[in-house]
């Protein structure tokens, strides 16, 4: 198996699979492929086949989608892509007992087939976090290799033992899962969401972190007055 990913602002991850590889991700987020690969859509993939339906609505908790699709390739081989949802980056990361991450949602793009996807934490804290739907990390274990999807630049951190960083919640895209996170209230900072105090993830070494410089939310809230106000329109009947 060779991965590559090409692109800028919003690169494509492709994925060349030798007879019989297998890679898993979510349902219908391919962009292309070539001829003959078998899918198997099911709630059993990226689990290390446990759990069944129970652990697809544990990921569909955690943001993601309640299938997976594993991607077979044919006796000549082949090749998958995935094409990025933000403007941003696609990371490879690799996988075992001594290196887990916790990722936000939604950044999960694929992975070999014995990389389990979960549910690694699930923290509301209030209306003015992702519109409501509170911090949510997917926990990737198991051994293998995962791509995970980062908006906008990307800056790495290492902490040692004894470190701590307080950083806004839609920043924090992916870390080490040894690493301690909390989450605490700053008063005195007055903004648009909380009144006078902010909320911030406050994250432990030792362990990896990585920041990306955009937040869905924050794109979102940038194109928004340009989208058509579908209040406005009229009904001719």
């Amino acid at each position: 198996m060779k991965s590559s990913i090409s692109g800028t602002t919003m690169p494509v991850l492709e994925v060349t699979l030798d007879p019989g590889e297998r890679i898993v991700a979510e349902g219908g987020d391919v962009a292309w492929m070539s001829a003959g690969f078998a899918l198997d859509t099911s709630t059993v993939h990226g689990t290390g086949g446990q759990g069944g339906f129970m652990s697809g609505l544990k990921r569909v908790l955690g943001g993601a989608q309640l299938f997976l699709t594993e991607y077979t390739a044919p006796a000549q081989g082949g090749l998958v892509a995935f094409a990025a949802q933000l403007p941003g980056t696609i990371r490879q990361i690799d996988i075992d007992a001594a290196d887990q991450f916790m990722v936000q949602a939604g950044s999960y793009t694929a992975s070999t087939s014995d990389v389990q996807v979960s549910v690694g934490l699930q923290k509301k804290l209030g209306a003015g976090i992702f519109g409501g739907a509170g911090v949510v990390f997917q926990k990737l274990t198991g051994s293998g290799t995962a791509w995970v999807q980062l908006a906008g630049e990307i800056t790495e951190y290492t902490l040692a033992a004894g470190q701590s960083l307080l950083i806004h919640p839609g920043h924090l895209a992916m870390f080490d899962a040894s690493m301690d996170l909390q989450f605490t209230s700053i008063k005195g900072i007055k903004n648009k969401f909380f009144g006078d105090s902010l909320f911030l993830a406050e994250i432990h070494g030792p362990g990896r972190i990585w920041l990306q410089s955009m937040t869905p939310a924050k794109l979102a809230a940038a194109i928004e007055p340009y989208l058509p106000d579908r209040s406005s329109g009229s009904s001719n009947s």
